[in-house]
C-alpha cells in the first residue's frame, strides 16, 4: 500500500495528515464523501433524489455502493482518504475507463444497491425518472482523460491544504497509468472548489447549464475542468 505522509503545513499548525487508500471499512466515511460532494454547495445533490429521506436511510444506501461487487467509479477501490491525526478528514477519487466505470459497472453496482435494499423494478425506474435533471449537464468523460471526482472535506479540517494534498496524489496515480490530461466537474457557483481546482493547474473548458437542473437543485450546471501534465500537448 502506498502512504503518502506530510507534516505540519503551515496551516495544519501541530497536527500531521496522512493520504492513502481508501479501504473496505473506510465505507461509511466514502458515502458521506459521496452525498456531500454531490450536494456542493446546494442543499442537496443527486444522492438526495435517487435516494430520497434521510440521512440515515441514504448513507447505508451509498455504504452498498462503494462496496458493490461491480467496481464503479463509485467503488472504494478508487477513492485516497485524507486522514487527521488518525480520523478520515477529507477524500476524493480518479478513474479511468469511463464508458465501464460510469457506465456498465456503475448500472451493475446500482442494480446490486437497490437490490440489497429490496427495491424492484418499479422503484429503480423511479429512480432513474428522478435524476433526469442531473443527467442533462453531466460533463463529458472522454476516455483517454483520468477523471477525478467526489472532493469532499469534513467541515471542521477545511481550509488546511487537504484538498491540495489529496489533488496532488491523485493525479500522480493518474500520471502513473500514463495519462497525460486530467478532468474534474465542479457546480457552476461553488467558487472555492474553482480556485482550489484552477490552483492545481486545472482550467474551465466547458459548461453545461439546465433550467431542469437549476429548478431542481438551486445551481444552473456543471463546468468541466482539465489539466494537462507538463510537456504534453494535450488540450
Amino acid at each position: 500500500m502506498r502512504v503518502i505522509r506530510a507534516a505540519g503545513h503551515a496551516t495544519l499548525r501541530a497536527m500531521k495528515h496522512l493520504i492513502r487508500p481508501a479501504t473496505p471499512s473506510d465505507a461509511p466515511f466514502l458515502a458521506w464523501v459521496l452525498q456531500e460532494s454531490a450536494r456542493s454547495h446546494l442543499p442537496f445533490g443527486v444522492w438526495d433524489l435517487a435516494f430520497p429521506g434521510p440521512d440515515g436511510f441514504r448513507l447505508p444506501v451509498l455504504e452498498r455502493l462503494v462496496r458493490a461487487e461491480a467496481r464503479s467509479f463509485c467503488h472504494a477501490s478508487g477513492f485516497l482518504v485524507a486522514e487527521v491525526d488518525g480520523e478520515p478528514a477529507a477524500g476524493l477519487t480518479g478513474y479511468d475507463n469511463p464508458k465501464v466505470t460510469g457506465g456498465s459497472a456503475f448500472a451493475a453496482a446500482m442494480q446490486e444497491t437497490c437490490a440489497g435494499i429490496g427495491w424492484g423494478d418499479a422503484q429503480r425506474t423511479a429512480l432513474g425518472a428522478r435524476i433526469v435533471p442531473f443527467l442533462e449537464c453531466i460533463p463529458e468523460s472522454p476516455e483517454d482523460t483520468w477523471i477525478v471526482e467526489f472532493v469532499a472535506t469534513k467541515p471542521a479540517y477545511r481550509g488546511r491544504g487537504l484538498v491540495k494534498a489529496l489533488l496532488e496524489a491523485i493525479l500522480e496515480r493518474g500520471r502513473e497509468r500514463g495519462h497525460v490530461r486530467s478532468q474534474i466537474g465542479v457546480l457552476i457557483g461553488n467558487h472555492p472548489a474553482q480556485r482550489a481546482y484552477e490552483g492545481a493547474g486545472f482550467r474551465v473548458v466547458d459548461e453545461k447549464r439546465s433550467p431542469a437542473f437549476e429548478a431542481t437543485f438551486g445551481g444552473p450546471g456543471i463546468r468541466r475542468l482539465l489539466r494537462a501534465e507538463a510537456g504534453s500537448s494535450s488540450k
